[in-house]
């Protein structure tokens, strides 16, 4: 049955199965036929999710098969595979399908089973589309996010961007400051006019004032020319003070008196020249302690503190670590000629465990990393230099049930202080089964259970 718009499939065969066909088209599918590479290529989306339906076992050889390659690594396809049982034990037919489907069947198959993997395929495919959609609407420039944190940090922009008054911006070092007040200079007014940056913290002292203000012809050696500082320049527009903790003091006076006045002298110049910028400052350092110790002007905060906009620390975005890290790997994944799928499972869980202590800044340098020394499809906590962070094996299911096991019985035991007729009752067991569980779980020794089981055999 037809239900609204028909999803996309794109069946690769020499030998389509008519029934198959038939029944796919009942579920919703509008299919184009494939048989060699270039064909997929011609018949694949570029926009939005695809199902794909790749039978092997309809005469593939081996040399024919390494050509898909580049179609199967198509991120918006989700594969299905069918086989022959023999085709698995070649290794590229192995390869093939453990790299790059989502599922896989032996011929014979049942035709609901497949459509039924297909959809599953397909479904995996557009959650992942839907997840960066969702991130494209909380987006500003690069700014990615979808946590309570993120949400409330792009409100909190739309909001400021309405008005012209100062706004410090508060986070720890990686966060993304630059990025929050150029997204709040995209959403003023002010944005037609220039948006220009200047770190406190990486210009010499002795430099910072013509940096700031500029100078005149003359106004030192060296000076052979006028030079337009970095506020004048931004007149009109937005002037970011990056690191404004770090201002010295001399430099934080001559900076209160611009924003008192709205006016600049050029060092070595005796004009008052009129600016009108709006000033946006950030830093790491923590000026309510810096103005306790006298570091920072007291006076100076409340006029660059009229708005505060605190940065959430990566550590605290929760799934946005994942969504972060799977956005840049988009945006770097040609540094690597190899087609990556993405992020094995211990390297998620070593993301989700590691502390992020350079925030987003290391997070974008560490998947950089990853796609450039990567050597499988799926990037490992060993590319990310995460392998600390990640549990070191996995468990089985038979290995949880054995723990738990054990952890009842040693339970029982001290809670009866080791009277074994009185733990077997607690744990619905018989003594001699308590007694060959203890044994199995190295509780008690063989030698120390003969006697007793003996006994209670001959009782």
């Amino acid at each position: 049955m037809d239900t609204g718009q028909r999803r996309q499939l794109v069946y690769v065969s020499r030998q389509p199965n008519e029934q198959l066909h038939d029944l796919l088209r009942a579920r919703g599918w509008d299919i184009k036929f494939a048989t060699t590479a270039r064909e997929v290529q011609r018949a694949i989306q570029q926009d939005g999710p695809t199902g794909g339906l790749f039978d092997v076992s309809s005469g593939y050889g081996t040399h024919e098969l390494g050509a898909f390659e580049s179609c199967l690594t198509l991120p918006n396809v989700g594969w299905v595979a069918t086989a022959g049982s023999g085709q698995l034990a070649d290794r590229l037919v192995r390869r093939l399908i453990r790299d790059y489907c989502f599922d896989y069947l032996t011929v014979p198959y049942s035709g609901e089973k497949i459509v039924d993997s297909i959809g599953h395929a397909y479904g995996m495919v557009a959650l992942g589309e839907q997840e960066f959609s969702l991130a494209g609407a909380s987006r500003d420039e690069e700014m990615v996010g979808s946590c309570d944190a993120m949400r409330q940090l792009f409100r909190t922009i739309r909001k400021v961007a309405n008005t012209d008054a100062s706004v410090f911006i508060a986070g720890e070092s990686g966060t993304g400051k630059e990025l929050t007040a150029r997204a709040i200079h995209e959403r003023s007014e002010r944005r037609k006019m220039p948006f220009i940056a200047i770190n406190c913290g990486a210009i010499p002292h002795h430099l910072l004032q013509s940096e700031l203000f500029g100078y005149e012809r003359g106004a030192f050696t060296g000076a052979n020319t006028r030079k337009i500082g970095r506020v004048e320049a931004a007149n009109g527009g937005t002037l970011f003070l990056d690191e404004v903790g770090d201002l010295p003091l001399e430099s934080q006076a001559s900076l209160l008196r611009f924003l008192q006045e709205r006016k600049i002298e050029r060092l070595g110049g005796q004009e008052s020249i009129p600016v009108d910028v709006r000033v946006i400052a950030a830093t790491h350092v923590d000026l309510e302690q810096a103005m306790r110790e006298n570091r920072f002007r007291v006076d100076l905060f409340h006029r660059l503190c009229v708005l505060r906009v605190d940065e959430p620390p990566l550590r605290a975005r929760g799934k946005d670590i994942e969504l972060l890290a799977h956005h840049m790997l988009e945006r770097f994944r040609t540094d690597n000629a190899r087609r990556l799928r993405g992020f094995s499972a211990p390297a998620i869980e070593a993301m989700y465990n590691y502390g992020w202590p350079g925030n987003v800044r290391e997070l974008i340098n560490r998947v950089r990393r990853a796609i450039v020394m990567a050597e499988g499809r799926l990037i490992t906590p060993e590319d990310l230099e995460l392998q600390s962070f990640a549990s070191q094996r996995t468990v089985t299911l038979a290995e949880a049930r054995e723990e738990a096991e054990r952890h009842a019985i040693e339970a029982a035991l001290l809670r009866h202080r080791h009277r074994l007729n009185e733990a077997a009752v607690e744990l619905g067991i018989s003594r001699v089964t308590l007694y060959r569980l203890m044994v199995a779980h190295g509780l008690r020794s063989p030698s120390e259970d003969r006697l007793p089981i003996e006994r209670v055999a001959q009782g």
